[in-house]
């Protein structure tokens, strides 16, 4: 018995490798997934020579639903018929969208009535927008043409100095309202890094004030859609914009980190790539960057083409011997630095002492800028503080309010 099964294993490994050596499947164990990539109507299969009209829209995965939109659907207001099939059961429900007169109205509310289906084939319930709060100034979308301060490259839009000049920076800010009594008091900023990373730590962040300025992570899911949020509540924006860390690769800030090994070009080229990916912030906020905010040369081709768009700039604060601060004077452009990372240490006690440490920088010097993660333990500490902080003798400001107390100082 031993020898017959040492012969059958034999056998077998001789297989194997024979096959190995036959087959021509470079992912041969990797998990796969086969899905089809047939459109419905769309021609490409032989007995469905379609007529090119119809145009399918499928929900994500798991969902099973179709809808057809065929353009003779549509009427002379604009309005359209939509087909939806669940591809679970075949059941068809045929949903007319009014028209308000354009095809593009109608191609907006056809966008919004088709449901996203989940897996077990009931709608997918979508999170409800919160009411801006108080202190939220109304947004300013009617005061000028956004499109007039963005210009289209191969990424996207990305922002652009308008053809009256107006910036980018001026016309996104959130300013607060302040009475007489608080204008002379000393301004502290906050700003959150990191937003959309964490799910759970971005939706507490939406609990704070709308003084409260978000530093959105360019690689965050459906990071456009948060940017609307956020300035719909009233939050000032700003573009989190990797940077080049002392132990990088080793510490890697992410895909289309800026990095003192590049060319100027190809810095330039990864900033608007970042800069693309979403839209209305008032300026760029560096994430790590140790090594590239002490590179006068990798810097400042940054510093300029941010300045030459109309943003300001935000020192985040990762070094003590950044040359971003006199970059940026020598530029004459709008500028802060993080004077305070509130969790450098993320425990309770230590970020108390920082938000402490913050309030001794803002009555010396009149201004202060803090800078935490976003993350649901330090926003606990932080949302405390902001309710009590302005009781004490201070006034809590969006990150533009600081800047233009720096300059007029």
């Amino acid at each position: 018995m031993p020898q017959m099964l040492a012969a059958v294993l034999a056998l077998g490994g001789v297989i194997v490798a024979g096959w190995a050596m036959v087959a021509n499947d470079p992912l041969g164990g990797e998990p796969m997934a086969v899905v089809s990539t047939r459109l419905e109507g769309s021609g490409d299969t032989a007995g469905n020579p379609g007529d090119g009209r119809e145009k399918a829209h499928r929900d994500g995965p798991g969902s099973g639903a179709v809808a057809k939109i065929p353009d003779a659907g549509k009427t002379p207001d604009g309005a359209k018929t939509v087909t939806i099939i669940d591809g679970s059961s075949g059941k068809r429900q045929e949903v007319v969208i009014p028209g308000t007169g354009t095809p593009d109205s109608a191609d907006k509310a056809m966008a919004k009535a088709i449901a996203v289906k989940g897996p077990d084939g009931k709608p997918a319930a979508t999170p409800a927008k919160p009411d801006a709060r108080p202190d939220a100034k109304p947004d300013i979308k009617a005061d000028f043409d956004p499109a007039k301060l963005s210009e289209k490259i191969r990424y996207g839009a990305i922002p652009k100095i308008g053809p009256d000049g107006a910036k980018p920076f001026a016309a996104f800010a959130q300013a607060r309202t302040l009475p007489p009594a608080l204008k002379d008091r000393p301004r502290i900023a906050i700003i959150l890094t990191g937003m959309g990373i964490s799910a759970s730590g971005t939706a507490d962040a939406f609990s704070l004030p709308a003084s409260a300025t978000f530093a959105l992570a360019p690689y965050a899911v459906d990071v456009a859609r948060l940017a609307e949020r956020a300035r719909d509540e009233g939050h000032e924006l700003l573009l989190q914009t990797p940077m080049e860390p002392f132990e990088y690769p080793d510490n890697d800030p992410g895909p289309q980190t800026l990095l003192t090994s590049l060319t100027p070009d190809q810095n330039i080229d990864r900033l608007h790539w970042l800069m693309s990916r979403m839209q209305g912030y008032v300026g760029v906020v560096s994430f790590m960057g140790a090594r590239f905010l002490t590179a006068e040369s990798a810097l400042a081709p940054v510093l300029s083409e941010t300045a030459k768009r109309g943003l300001i700039f935000v020192d985040g604060g990762a070094s003590q011997r950044s040359v971003a601060g006199q970059l940026a004077a020598a530029r004459n452009m709008a500028f802060a630095k993080a004077d305070i990372v509130i969790d450098a240490v993320p425990t309770p006690v230590e970020i108390e002492r920082a938000l402490a440490r913050l309030e001794i920088v803002a009555r010396e010097g009149g201004t202060a800028v803090g800078i935490a993660n976003a993350q649901p333990g330090t926003i606990t500490r932080v949302a405390e503080w902001m309710a009590k902080v302005e009781s004490r003798g201070f006034v809590l400001v969006p990150i533009s309010m600081i800047v233009a107390k720096s300059k007029s100082t």
